[in-house]
């Protein structure tokens, strides 16, 4: 037997928490954290480097912008999918190690095709995809933290692992736009003209920088983390999440805040400096993911103590406040607009998502705590037992595919917005779509999770 397999873990029981699961537990955690970060990293590093493909070059139009930019969140919700299921298959160590390591491909391949404004768009297109490894690698990092902690600080620890895990957004937003500016890895830089002055920017290091630090944390994760042996289950165990309702219902509102949250992350930088061209965007762009990202943290432990429906609930009342808002700055029929209002409307929107993430990630694990603990009510102590376990699997099942869906907001955002300013001039009908969205968000939240007498409160 592996020295890394715990075949014994019992998290509820309060001797075996405090005598050796937690510190075993926060170990997985702090390692998990810093291999989210790379893979958010990764996965949103186009939402940087297609503001700066024109500038060296690149003669792509500016839906094919949009098109790389939204590219990576297709093919990381439709990888989501899959990782959803592959920690009780292989083990939440093992996994973790491989899928950071696997950041290593496109983060390697952007550093070399950048350097030459004559790769085709095909080959940029294969590399968005690629990126999308690092999506993919949320959905089986949260299900695996998930194992690893109690009812009562479950909110705390996918709280703490998303939301600095998320920081790698912000992180790709504010770290690349100053290693492109020096020769960190050497090579030569790209060059052009602007009002006679010739600037110079090393592209390349969009990519180069992340692959020391995968590697490592890879390895970390390999010789650091752990494999839970009651996590074990097979996809056709897991997949008796296909039926449950509240699994679709979670879907909806994890696509409300989490999709929200990529999907503007995203888009943000090349919205900007579509809609106000004065302003250079990657000064700015990174605050919203950083906002976004505290905020999942503080809603975590806010959850935990108010309960995940009730902020969920608020959550996008505020999220609707916020997007009208930024429709009243936007620039219309000659009106330029105002940046400051449109930015700080942004911020908030951001603020709520990471609020929203959290709240609606506490509320997974009760939901189907709840529902297993109903079934076995005046059972006898073994059933209620392995109500307790089948909870936790379905549970960590659910985390990760509702994580799955809600990640295609990193594509359907951006193509939303290239799609409204196409056809109106304007990205005003998309965010009107996205107001009319949270509507449904609310109801849903309110009807079967929040009121008096909700089927399932929590």
């Amino acid at each position: 037997m592996s020295r890394y397999l715990i075949s014994t873990w019992e998290p509820e029981v309060p001797a075996f928490w405090q005598s050796q699961g937690k510190a075993t537990a926060n170990r997985n955690l702090w390692i998990s954290i810093p291999a989210l970060m790379l893979a958010f990293a990764v996965w949103m590093v186009w939402s940087v480097v297609v503001v700066n493909l024109p500038n060296i070059g690149f003669t792509y139009s500016t839906n094919q912008l949009f098109w790389l930019a939204a590219v990576p969140g297709l093919s990381g919700a439709t990888l989501r999918i899959f990782y959803s299921f592959m920690v009780p298959i292989f083990g939440g160590r093992k996994w973790t190690a491989i899928s950071t390591a696997s950041l290593l491909l496109p983060a390697i391949g952007i550093g070399y095709a950048v350097q030459d404004p004559s790769t085709g768009y095909p080959t940029m297109l294969v590399l968005a995809l690629l990126c999308g490894f690092g999506g993919g690698n949320f959905a089986s990092s949260m299900a695996n933290i998930s194992f690893f902690f109690p009812k009562a600080q479950k909110g705390y620890a996918l709280g703490m692992n998303a939301g600095l895990g998320n920081l790698g957004v912000s992180a790709v937003q504010f770290v690349v736009p100053l290693v492109i500016t020096a020769a960190v890895f050497g090579g030569d830089p790209q060059t052009w003209t602007r009002a006679g002055v010739v600037k110079e920017m090393w592209l390349q290091n969009a990519g180069f920088i992340w692959v020391p630090f995968i590697a490592l944390t890879a390895l970390a994760a390999w010789f650091g983390m752990n494999d839970l042996a009651s996590a074990k289950a097979s996809f056709a165990e897991q997949a008796v999440i296909f039926r449950r309702k509240h699994n679709w219902l979670m879907c909806w509102l994890y696509v409300g805040t989490f999709g929200s949250f990529i999907g503007y992350s995203a888009a943000f930088p090349l919205l900007t400096t579509t809609l106000f061209p004065q302003v250079d965007p990657l000064q700015y762009a990174f605050l919203g993911p950083l906002v976004g990202a505290l905020a999942r943290v503080a809603g975590g432990w806010i959850s935990d103590k108010l309960g995940g429906a009730v902020v969920t609930l608020w959550t996008f009342v505020a999220m609707i406040g916020a997007v009208i808002g930024v429709l009243q700055f936007l620039p219309l029929q000659g009106n330029a607009g105002n940046f400051w209002g449109f930015f700080w409307m942004f911020m908030v929107l951001f603020a709520c998502t990471g609020v929203g993430n959290a709240s609606t990630f506490r509320m997974i694990p009760v939901i189907f705590l709840t529902l297993h603990q109903r079934a076995a009510k005046g059972k006898p102590e073994a059933v209620q037992q392995q109500a307790l376990v089948n909870a936790n699997k379905e549970a960590a099942a659910v985390l990760g595919f509702t994580s799955a869906v809600a990640a295609y907001g990193a594509f359907f955002i951006p193509k939303s917005y290239g799609t409204s300013i196409a056809l109106t001039g304007s990205p005003g009908a998309a965010l009107w779509c996205f107001i009319g969205f949270y509507a449904t968000c609310i109801a849903i939240t309110w009807w079967y999770y929040s009121r008096k007498g909700a089927e399932m409160p929590c």
